[in-house]
């Protein structure tokens, strides 16, 4: 399975932020929206990805960080998958390199965002349906 079978099942709202953003505005915008990343967007190309996690961690060290910059806290070097990516692959990549969020790009131009929980659920959905295929044999051979 590749990741642009995961994208269609998603919506096609891609919520983004500039790199000025408050943290408290990021933080407004995750809770309103029930996400946990936000891709940063500046002169049309991603400049970083500020999460749930990068705030947690920020806060922690400085409870005055609410009012800085996205761009003190955000991970600029952002990690991108392809659609053609592979599923499998994908999800290696996520849990070796230990992030939860991944833009998807085709050339520079932002498709979507996929999470973790995105790709596990699409996971154990390909795994539901083989086994259901198999069960169908196993009876029809039966």
């Amino acid at each position: 399975m590749k990741i642009k079978h995961v994208l269609a099942t998603k919506s096609p709202i891609i919520h983004t932020i500039n790199p000025q953003t408050l943290l408290s505005q990021a933080v407004a915008i995750l809770s309103e929206h029930n996400i946990g990343a936000l891709v940063v967007i500046e002169a049309d190309r991603i400049a970083g990805i500020i999460s749930e996690r990068d705030i947690i961690r920020a806060a922690a060290q400085d409870p005055a960080i609410f009012e800085r910059q996205v761009q003190h806290v955000m991970t600029a070097n952002v990690i991108t998958g392809r659609p053609s990516d592979d599923l499998k692959a994908v999800l290696q990549t996520m849990t070796s390199r230990r992030f939860r969020h991944l833009p998807i790009l085709d050339g520079d131009i932002l498709l979507g965002i996929v999470s973790i929980g995105d790709v596990v659920k699409a996971q154990l959905g390909e795994y539901e349906g083989k086994l259901d295929t198999l069960e169908t044999q196993i009876i029809e051979e039966g």
